[in-house]
């Protein structure tokens, strides 16, 4: 086989295609917007709550003593003497009577309404097709 010089033939072209892949990342805007809230609610509180009453009694007595009592206390019971000098030929001293001063321990059990507080927090996020997505959250 014989080759003919490249003068004497025609030359044949053929074309390469090559195709190429580009990655890359376009930036994509999205907000947020945070809505609080606070809602009160109602609950119901028990409490026992102590107190005390005082019963006073006045005991009359007219008795003549020599030495003025002190003030003395019997279990609960707490007795003041009240004493009163008369004049006599002589100065005695007569225990007029006694105040008693009784305690009592009563325990009312009482409810009352108080006002409880809870935060509520909305998220909602507009993307850039102005779609919204909205999340609760108490």
């Amino acid at each position: 086989m014989q080759r003919k010089s490249s003068a004497e033939a025609p030359a044949i072209v053929i074309p390469v295609v090559v195709e190429e892949v580009v990655v890359g990342t376009k930036p994509r805007h999205e907000r947020v917007r945070v809505k609080k809230s606070v809602r009160t609610r109602e609950e119901l509180i028990e409490a026992n709550l102590q107190r005390e009453e005082v019963n006073v009694t006045r005991v009359p007595l007219d008795r003549r003593i020599d030495v003025v009592p002190e003030v003395r206390v019997e279990g609960d019971t707490t007795i003041i003497p009240v004493v009163e000098e008369i004049v006599v030929v002589e100065k005695r001293l007569v225990l007029k009577e006694e105040i008693r001063v009784q305690k009592r321990r009563l325990i009312d059990h009482q409810q009352h309404r108080v006002p409880v507080r809870a935060e509520e927090v909305e998220v909602e996020r507009i993307d850039s097709k102005d779609t919204h997505k909205t999340e609760r959250k108490p």
